[in-house]
């Protein structure tokens, strides 16, 4: 069978790392503001079962991501010693994942033939940086051992792709973006500076462009807009290298309240004949209307 058509224009809602803002009226203001797509990039919360279900239920054409903070006690020795839980009766990650069912990417891929599109996820509840952290992990959880095994993962899905043009979501964004702490993936915190962006994950898409293919937006999140070391930037959010477009969507907080009236972000790309021909940071109001950047 023939891959999928691109669709002319697409418009992608990307929503940044969560932490636990998140409101049922979201769903109608991802509507007004005309989406095909909306793309989590992970961190809902501290392993927020009970808001990973909420989001679930989102009747919007979706992909899921999974962050750090939604493995929180249970990817880290610290994490565990701090479980509000019976981890030995109990698995709040896997009830995240069974919660959002094929709507979750991580090692995966979902196509939206409707789009000409398909969502590839890069590897989920990264912590960032050039150190293959959380070994006992990654290895109970998924069989991996290091950074060539989860290319590899990674790039099983994408030879299961349903379409000709890929999506890539990760929580963290890939290493190749920059070394200066305000780079999209940038350390910004301890000895600050350095690339801290995920090695698989570059990995994977160098393997993508070896073999030509489409692969137009990278989202991302986990590095926060907001510096820990200086206040009179934020960080680069978009990065651009040869045809494909890299967007860091964690402008956190969220959501804002202003008196009486509630503010939430989306980092909108705007899709034309399968390359970005747009992206802005978009606040949109509760009470009507939106605006754009910070």
């Amino acid at each position: 069978m023939p891959a999928a058509e691109i669709k002319s224009t697409i418009k992608i809602a990307l929503v940044g790392d969560v932490h636990d803002q998140w409101s049922p009226i979201e769903a109608d203001l991802l509507r007004g503001l005309g989406v095909d797509l909306v793309l989590f990039v992970g961190d809902f919360g501290n392993e927020a079962v009970k808001l990973v279900e909420q989001i679930a239920q989102l009747d919007l054409p979706k992909a899921i991501m999974f962050g750090n903070h939604d493995a929180w006690f249970s990817a880290t020795h610290f994490g565990k010693q701090h479980c509000p839980y019976d981890r030995k009766t109990e698995d709040w990650v896997q009830r995240q994942i069974d919660a959002v069912g094929a709507d979750f990417v991580g090692y995966g891929a979902k196509d939206f033939p409707a789009l000409g599109v398909t969502v590839v996820g890069a590897r989920p509840f990264s912590w960032g940086g050039p150190e293959w952290k959380n070994k006992s992990f990654y290895r109970e959880r998924f069989g991996l051992q290091g950074f060539e095994e989860s290319a590899d993962r990674i790039m099983a899905a994408v030879a299961g792709a349903g379409t000709n043009h890929l999506i890539f979501i990760g929580h963290n964004g890939p290493a190749g973006l920059g070394s200066e702490a305000e780079s999209p993936c940038g350390k910004d915190w301890g000895d600050v500076a350095g690339d801290y962006g995920d090695p698989d994950f570059a990995l994977v898409l160098k393997r993508c462009q070896d073999l030509g293919k489409s692969v137009p937006l990278v989202g991302f999140g986990h590095m926060h807009h907001g510096l820990r070391h200086r206040k009179d930037v934020q960080r680069q959010s978009i990065a651009v290298q040869a045809q494909t477009v890299y967007l860091n969507a964690a402008a956190v907080p969220r959501m804002v309240r202003i008196g009486d009236e509630m503010r939430f972000n989306y980092s909108i790309a705007t899709l034309v004949d399968g390359v970005v021909t747009e992206v802005a940071l978009t606040w949109v109001s509760d009470r009507g209307g939106w605006s754009i950047g910070w």
